[in-house]
């Protein structure tokens, strides 16, 4: 018997046979064996703008920070030379934690929930304000009545006509708190 006339019929058969079997096994461990497919949550989109408070011009390389409720760990961005980030990974209908920080700038952050499929954030960042100096004067710390402001002697007893000399007084008073400090202001060092 000559096997070369059936040799290509053979060859063909065999690739038929185990394309077949391919096909089969491919078929079974969809349905039968594996894990099951589940769709992710679907995603939003969100664009953040920073801006400086005072100008409104673009705040370039502040990290933008993402934290959403129940997850430990957090997404970080840079914003672009237009002040803008953006991020479509966020689940919609989740709450997050939008952090903002720049160097020169106060840090924000908000809590918000995303519940759109698109959104956009518009963040102006303050400059920090002057801190806060015991050397420097603060009346609104004495108008609270923490002791920094001292009761004067009143008027009324200069209208009643007794001169048991009170008008000495005062000036020993005042000669007297030039020589001791007042313990109820700080004194500079």
């Amino acid at each position: 018997m000559d096997f070369r006339r059936f040799r290509p019929f053979l060859v063909s058969a065999m690739l038929l046979g185990v394309s077949a079997g391919l096909t089969l096994s491919a078929q079974d461990s969809t349905t039968h064996r594996g894990r099951k497919y589940k769709a992710p949550p679907p995603t939003s989109r969100i664009d953040v703008t920073i801006l400086r408070n005072d100008d409104g011009k673009p705040i370039e390389n502040a990290a933008v920070v993402f934290q959403v409720e129940g997850d430990k760990g957090n997404m970080e961005l840079k914003t672009n030379e237009d002040g803008k980030a953006s991020i479509d990974v966020l689940p919609t209908g989740s709450k997050v934690l939008l952090q903002v920080i720049a160097k020169g700038y106060k840090t924000f952050g908000g809590d918000y929930t995303i519940d759109k499929p698109a959104m956009t954030f518009e963040v102006k960042l303050k400059r920090p304000g002057q801190q806060y100096s015991i050397y420097d004067n603060h009346p609104e710390a004495a108008k609270s009545g923490d002791g920094g402001a001292k009761d004067k002697p009143s008027d009324s007893s200069k209208k009643d006509g007794s001169q048991d000399g009170s008008k000495e007084q005062p000036a020993e008073s005042a000669n007297q708190s030039d020589s001791k400090p007042n313990s109820s202001q700080p004194q500079p060092q």
